[in-house]
């Protein structure tokens, strides 16, 4: 038991160490997805993606889905939310960054990590609670790096991922499916995204300094990451 314990906190530390150590690849869907891919791989983690155990993440996924979408429009349609949403750098290309960047580089790497291998890890080495928490903690701390370079509330967002990663390794649990949480988590994040592509006057568009992810290594260059 002591080994798996330091196995899964092991395998906690390190993917938050990536999201470190590797900043400058972190939004590049190949590396992204090879992470997930290769961690899956390397630890047989279950996914749950064959019936039966499909039908029944594509049901949770779904509802919860549709209701989380909702509500993201809903905040997002708010003034204090369409200002900050105005003041950030959208990408070049938006509609690689929909069908591409968001799905195959953030959703699937994030839930393949963190729900299908770290929480199968960590819930057996801890315990179902325990084990989410461990889960849902790194997942937090994950998203530092986004917040620093996109300009957010470092602490906010730290706590609103590790809600958001409880929530989704409980999905994974409940369903015995990853499609669960990768439905809920691709419905949040595409719904933000559409949501920042709304026209507003006062937001630009990176075109000059060559994309968007050129910009954000400018910045990281500029605050030394």
């Amino acid at each position: 038991m002591r080994a798996s314990k330091f196995r899964a906190v092991g395998l906690a530390a390190a993917l938050v160490g990536w999201s470190f150590a590797a900043p400058r690849v972190r939004w590049h869907p190949i590396p992204n997805a090879s992470l997930g891919t290769g961690l899956v791989a390397i630890t047989r983690s279950p996914l749950g993606l064959r019936p039966p155990a499909l039908w029944s993440g594509l049901r949770y996924g779904l509802a919860a889905g549709a209701v989380a979408a909702l509500g993201v429009a809903a905040t997002t349609a708010l003034p204090p939310a369409r200002r900050a949403m105005a003041a950030r750098d959208l990408p070049e290309h938006p509609v690689r960054w929909l069908l591409l960047d968001i799905p195959i580089g953030t959703v699937w790497p994030e839930e393949a990590a963190y729900r299908a291998t770290l929480g199968t890890v960590a819930e057996a080495a801890f315990g179902p609670t325990p084990g989410r928490l461990l889960q849902a903690a790194a997942f937090g701390l994950w998203h530092i790096i986004d917040a620093r370079v996109t300009g957010q509330p470092v602490i906010g967002t730290v706590l609103l991922t590790g809600v958001g990663g409880w929530v989704f390794g409980w999905l994974h649990a409940r369903s015995g499916s990853l499609a669960a949480p990768m439905l809920v988590h691709l419905a949040i994040n595409q719904a933000a995204g559409l949501a920042a592509l709304l026209p507003n006057p006062r937001r630009r568009t990176i075109r000059n300094t060559g994309g968007y992810r050129r910009e954000i290594l400018r910045r990281m260059a500029y605050r030394g990451w």
